[in-house]
């Protein structure tokens, strides 16, 4: 195997257990490149990471530096490291950047202009509709779409993105090589075909709690924006937020019902100065270099004419129990159950869990 002695360095630095980015960082800017940090004296190294870390420093980590050199030798998988070129200047430019970044797939879309689009794992089924489809819109305009390889939102989210010649990018809060949760496997396929999955952990590291709201800042960080989807008040995807706007980011939000918990972190960010969005031109106006567009898909459809005397009429978008909507309705429970399965099959109506039925806009 051709080892780069550069690379070699860079990962035996950020290998070493417990050194965090920012003192990865300190000492880079105090040494110089790593090979210079790991040969520094002793004494000198603990004055700036401590004792224990520097002891840890001297230690060499053959397997796990040649394992991740043979992974990054492999097609279509690269290690960028703040030294690189194609760092994402974005991502350079905030106050915490990673060190390094392990990338498998297209490692062009790092270059190119993007939006974070996320939201609650929980999501109902309108939202997850929305968030695809306000990806697709935002992806055929040329923005890449980042996300967190959730449940729910952003999974959504890099659905929408992988439709249009945007595509997407997965930040991990796992090593890039492990796919978490296990239900998106064959999403993080796609993603390493057709976008790409990104992480600044170890290969195969797991997705430890910590880890997670590190992850976050890079998703925010690689984007001009961040648009939020349905999100709880103690939502993660707050965490984005807020990371987006200490890095500079246009923070977007959906409104949503004010009877919807997942409404309610949405609704937050827009009192604290989130920009409300209805349509995908709300977001595109606000991002330098593009323009509006007209595409079907960032537009509201035109609505499909109900059938006179139906249950359709007498449901909000808020989730609704069938006794409740036969009572709006006045109709018996066998004539708005056959309704409701009519609906559904046309795409109108989901049914969810705890026997509630949701209109779909």
């Amino acid at each position: 195997m051709t080892v780069d002695p550069g690379l070699a360095s860079w990962l035996q630095l950020t290998l070493t257990p417990g050194l965090g980015a920012t003192t990865v960082r300190n000492l880079l800017g105090r040494f110089g490149l790593p090979e210079k940090v790991l040969a520094a004296p002793r004494q000198q190294l603990e004055s700036i990471a401590g004792p224990t870390m520097a002891a840890l420093l001297r230690q060499e980590r053959v397997q796990a530096v040649e394992q991740a050199l043979r992974w990054a030798q492999e097609p279509g998988h690269a290690i960028v490291t703040l030294a690189d070129t194609n760092f994402p200047s974005p991502l350079l430019e905030t106050q915490d950047p990673p060190a390094l970044l392990y990338a498998a797939g297209r490692i062009e879309l790092l270059g190119r202009p993007a939006l974070a689009v996320v939201g609650s794992r929980n999501a109902t089924v309108q939202g997850a509709r929305d968030a695809e489809l306000f990806a697709k819109a935002f992806s055929e305009a040329g923005l890449t779409i980042i996300s967190g390889l959730a449940l729910g939102i952003d999974a959504a989210a890099h659905r929408g993105g992988l439709a249009a010649q945007g595509s997407t990018i997965a930040v991990l809060g796992t090593g890039v090589d492990v796919v978490y949760p296990r239900q998106n496997a064959a999403l993080a396929a796609r993603i390493a075909e057709d976008g790409l999955l990104l992480s600044e952990f170890p290969l195969g590291a797991p997705g430890a709690a910590h880890h997670f709201p590190r992850r976050n800042r890079v998703i925010s960080g690689l984007a001009q924006g961040c648009l939020v989807v349905e999100a709880a008040l103690a939502s993660g995807s707050l965490i984005t937020a807020r990371a987006a706007v200490e890095q500079g980011r246009e923070v977007f939000a959906l409104p949503g019902s004010i009877h919807s918990p997942l409404s309610k972190g949405c609704h937050a960010l827009i009192k604290q100065g989130a920009k409300l969005v209805e349509s995908a031109e709300d977001v595109l106006s606000e991002l330098s270099g593009f323009r509006r567009t007209a595409s079907a898909s960032t537009r509201a459809r035109a609505p499909q004419s109900d059938p006179p005397g139906g249950v359709l009429p007498h449901m909000g978008f808020d989730p609704v129990d069938l006794n409740s909507l036969c009572m709006r309705a006045g109709l018996p429970v066998e004539q708005v159950s056959a309704e409701l399965l009519r609906l559904e099959l046309a795409g109108r109506v989901a049914a969810l869990p705890g026997g509630l039925f949701q209109r779909l806009s």
